[in-house]
């Protein structure tokens, strides 16, 4: 009986071997490419780790993130491609290894960090070890977020609250880390602010009615009627988001902090007294108007009232008749109540009187 020496040699080889269907082997890297990689496993066919076996990451480039030399371990998946290769996953050793790393994380609330790999519609994905860990788009924030995209590729805290990992379901929770490190960054704030103070901020919001300005932990409101001494047709105008603000502090009520722009040294009624006396000339602009008269802005924050009657020598039936919105005009201040901050302006006072005399004189020498 003939001995095949070739068969034994090869029956012992696999025998001696760790290299089976499931086992977890190690291997040396000495081919790199965009999505494979290729490792040597002591055995006598090479072992392949395609892209989807090595990352979750999509359309990742495996030269990017591994390099010849490194030695992996990974899971044997298939003795034989068709080509002779030996199937291996690096990915789904580390989904093991993954799974067990945040059992333990969520049996003892521990908080972990990872980088968002994509925004969804329901949510935010980020993977831990190769195992992808969902956070609803209600759970990453103490506020809600309308874009989930700014995410991408940020690397956020959180702690897993569910952990199901036969059903594929581990779920991420950043909204209660987000909600204690405000509630932390508000007790110090409140600590050392008063009403009176500047405060610095980034405009976190802008509505109809207001801004919403980000303190540290707190937001502030600085309502459009606050913005400026002289008057604010639209906010958004005037501020965006991301845009940086030096207020005052004009109210602390509870958690709510009212803001303004309004710094008393930048009052316009400072010093009226002289600058807007009785008989003063003044340049404005026309601002509104009404049936009896026009409001004239001289500097932001004070407008005079410029009556009809004080329009024009002859006689106006109303303002809009003459003026126009935006219009520059130049007036005599005629009434100054500093009081009730009021004043009266005439551009009748301004003009020329009348040469009724001269035309008296003419026609009596006749």
């Amino acid at each position: 009986m003939s001995v095949d020496f070739g068969k034994m040699l090869e029956e012992y080889e696999e025998t001696k071997a760790p290299v089976r269907t499931g086992a977890v082997i190690t291997g040396n890297v000495i081919v790199v490419k965009e999505d494979q990689v290729i490792l040597d496993i002591g055995h006598k066919a090479e072992g392949v780790v395609t892209r989807n076996e090595y990352t979750n990451v999509p359309n990742a480039d495996l030269r990017t993130m591994v390099k010849v030399g490194d030695e992996l371990q990974v899971k044997v998946l298939k003795m034989n491609d068709g080509e002779g290769q030996v199937v291996l996953s690096y990915k789904r050793l580390a989904q093991e290894q993954g799974s067990k790393r945040l059992e333990e994380a969520f049996e003892n609330k521990e908080v972990l960090k990872a980088v968002v790999t994509k925004a969804l519609d329901g949510g935010i994905s980020v993977v831990v070890d190769e195992t992808r860990v969902f956070i609803p788009a209600s759970l990453v924030s103490d506020t809600f977020e309308k874009d989930l995209k700014k995410y991408e590729g940020q690397e956020i805290e959180f702690v897993i609250t569910e952990f199901n990992p036969k059903k594929k379901r581990i779920i991420g929770d950043r909204r209660q880390l987000v909600a204690a490190e405000r509630a932390k960054l508000q007790k110090e704030l409140f600590a050392k602010i008063k009403v009176g103070d500047k405060i610095d901020g980034t405009v976190k919001n802008v509505t109809d009615f207001g801004a919403f300005i980000d303190l540290g932990g707190v937001d502030g409101l600085l309502h459009i009627t606050e913005m400026s001494w002289g008057r604010i047709e639209n906010p958004k105008k005037v501020f965006k988001a991301g845009d940086k603000v030096t207020a005052l502090i004009k109210e602390i009520n509870g958690e709510k902090i009212a803001l303004t722009l309004k710094f008393p040294e930048e009052n316009p009624w400072l010093n009226a007294d002289v600058k807007y006396a009785v008989g003063n000339v003044v340049d404005g602009v026309v601002a509104r108007m009404t049936d009896f008269g026009a409001f004239v802005e001289i500097v932001p924050g004070i407008d005079a009232l410029l009556h009809v009657s004080q329009i024009a020598k002859e006689h106006i039936e109303k303002p809009a008749d003459v003026l126009k919105i935006g219009q520059q005009i130049t007036a005599k201040i005629v009434d100054f109540n500093e009081a009730d901050k009021k004043i009266s302006l005439s551009i009748k006072a301004l003009l020329a009187p009348e040469a009724e005399d001269v035309v008296e004189e003419e026609v009596t020498e006749e």
